[in-house]
């Protein structure tokens, strides 16, 4: 259960009011965790469970609002669902048999065909048509992708997005009725997840490309007033520990001795910093060693590392008035050593000369609205998924708005982009 939120697969429960979503989340999970009631609007926030889902691996399972609820709170419960959606890397679109008609479907944007996609119809008794159901959820399935794929042809912006999690095959559907067949139905819901999930393409590894079996890597750890007391940061622990599964020799130190081990430990193949003293480790270390920092593998994990190398250079261009929006994935508390709301915004200040605003946002707070801004910097992503990461790239790339990361803005700002690998 300690396997980091940015190494599970998100899958998100979402449906109308009262089609089932709960009653499926809590028999997923197998305990009684979403409050099931017949009233509309019983479900306000999201409800999230973390679990291992056999034999494919650990997941985030999400219970939403209903995608049709009404009112003004009712809007906001729709706005939190589709920030899930945006997050997710599978959709569990749950179908109330007895109140079915083909609008029922799909959200207004067709997004649903944007991602691999199990269809439940719950509450399925032996009078229902199934098969009548399920033409009519394969034919607005095609429907969908049709304008979809005409949307892209006619949007010189989108020719280039990633059409990673778009399902191949035919949706999977499954039948249900929890009365009478709670167990058949987990079963049968569990293998159509693990039939989809088992299908998308594997995560590309931290350090893939990079280094081989054998090879000797360096780790450059500042520990400043930032860093958490007793303990290292995920990307940190998780490139370790992905150095041990390749048999690659690792070892680390703190920026204050990088010199001397550079001195004393002979042929190095990698040297892995962290993105704050890009421009002090980049200064020892000989151009004949590669040079990366850590949240420029997140960024090629998880990211268009090409892309967002683009958006670094874009910084150069910045003009007196241009606003940047600096976003990180997860909340802490700040202080003068702050890396995105001091650090970077006084490089990017002194590295211009331009008078810039910068406007700062924190977890799934993404700010809607793109138009406004020249850049954006988005923190490294250790906590999010992929398709949580492409989703942002993708959304400021329809908006034309440049973005990167810490890691790479940070190379770009000290000199080092030119060095770096990735």
């Amino acid at each position: 259960m300690s396997t980091p939120l940015g190494n599970r697969k998100n899958i998100v429960l979402l449906g109308r009011r009262n089609s089932g979503k709960s009653s499926i989340f809590n028999l997923l999970i197998d305990q009684d965790k979403s409050i099931v009631a017949d009233y509309l609007g019983t479900t306000t926030d999201p409800v999230y469970h973390m679990m291992e889902l056999l034999p494919y691996g650990p997941v985030k399972i999400v219970d939403t609002a209903g995608i049709d609820d009404e009112g003004l709170v009712g809007q906001k419960r729709v706005d939190k669902t589709r920030l899930e959606i945006e997050d997710a890397d599978l959709l569990v679109y749950v179908i109330d048999a007895n109140d079915f008609c083909s609008e029922d479907i799909y959200l207004e944007d067709g997004s649903m065909v944007a991602k691999p996609t199990v269809y439940i119809v719950n509450k399925c008794h032996d009078s229902i048509d199934r098969d009548h159901i399920k033409s009519k959820i394969e034919s607005y399935i095609e429907k969908y992708k049709q304008v979809k794929e005409d949307n892209e042809k006619n949007n010189k912006n989108e020719k280039n997005s990633s059409k990673e999690g778009a399902s191949k095959e035919g949706p999977s559907i499954v039948f249900t009725d929890l009365v009478s067949s709670r167990q058949e139905s987990r079963k049968l819901i569990i293998e159509s997840l693990v039939d989809i999930l088992s299908s998308l393409e594997p995560d590309r590894g931290l350090i893939d490309g990079l280094i081989r079996p054998g090879d000797k890597a360096l780790l450059v750890v500042p520990i400043d007033s930032e860093a958490p007391k007793g303990r290292l940061i995920l990307p940190q622990v998780q490139v370790i520990r992905e150095c041990l599964d390749m048999g690659v020799m690792v070892s680390l130190v703190r920026d204050l001795e990088l010199k001397r081990a550079l001195e004393e430990m002979g042929h190095i193949d990698l040297v892995i910093t962290d993105s704050q003293v890009f421009k002090e480790v980049a200064s020892l270390v000989n151009e004949s060693i590669d040079l990366t920092s850590f949240s420029i593998l997140f960024a090629r994990q998880k990211g268009d590392i090409d892309h967002l190398v683009r958006g670094a250079r874009h910084i150069e261009k910045l003009r007196d008035g241009d606003r940047i929006l600096i976003a990180e994935s997860c909340s802490h508390t700040s202080n003068h050593e702050d890396i995105g709301t001091v650090k970077i915004p006084n490089l990017i200040r002194n590295k211009t000369g331009k008078d810039i605003e910068f406007d700062f946002s924190h977890g799934k707070d993404f700010k809607r609205d793109l138009s406004k801004y020249s850049l954006i910097i988005q923190c490294g992503g250790c906590m999010l998924t992929r398709s949580n990461m492409m989703v942002r790239i993708n959304r400021a790339r329809m908006a034309g708005v440049p973005i990167t990361n810490y890691g790479v803005a940070l190379a770009y700002l000290t000199g080092a982009l030119d060095r770096v690998v990735y």
